[in-house]
This record gives C-alpha cells, structure tokens and sequence, in this order.
C-alpha cells in the first residue's frame, strides 16, 4: 500500500505530511488487500477553510471521504475515522453474503 499526498494552492511542511501518513496508515490494518490510497490537501475559501479527501483503491471499488475542518490534523482525524468506519462496513457488506 502507498500513500500519495497532494497538497493543493500551498505547499505542506514536513510535520503535516508525518501527521497525515500517521493516521492514514493506520487504515491498512482493517482490509488485508488494500491498494494505494490517495490524499489530497487543500484550501477553501470560506469559513472551515482547511479540507482533506482520502480515497481508498479496494477490490472492485473506490471509496472516497471529505472533511473540512479549521485545521489540517482536525480535517485528517475526521477523515480518517469515518473511512475507517467506510471500509469496515464494505469488509462486512462484501464478506457477509
């Protein structure tokens, strides 16, 4: 599993970036074959002006979270709990039937 970090209208400092692949690395231990996943950083204009998609590559779909958040860690926390939560309703859904 790779994480790529795209970072949108400024460039992040390397502290961001160790936060940012701390917590979505952590994601790899809920599904086993798990393909790269994406993150994208960016600045928004208005009032929760910090946002962060993630999107996972699984087999056979591509799940995808958005947050906003008045910080980066705030938006990359939130984010990553609710794919976490995404990817283990998909584990259930899939292995279930």
């Amino acid at each position: 599993m790779a994480i790529n970090i795209k970072s949108l209208k400024f460039n992040a400092d390397e502290k961001l970036l160790a936060y940012v692949n701390k917590k979505v690395e952590k994601l790899e231990k809920f599904f086993d074959n798990m393909g790269d996943i994406d993150v994208t950083l960016s600045l928004l204009p208005e009032h929760e002006n910090k946002a962060v998609q993630i999107k996972t590559h699984l087999p056979g779909e591509d799940l995808i979270i958005e947050r906003n958040a008045n910080t980066f860690e705030e938006a990359v926390t939130d984010a990553a709990d609710a794919m976490k939560e995404k990817i283990v309703r998909f584990k259930e859904k899939k292995f279930d039937k």
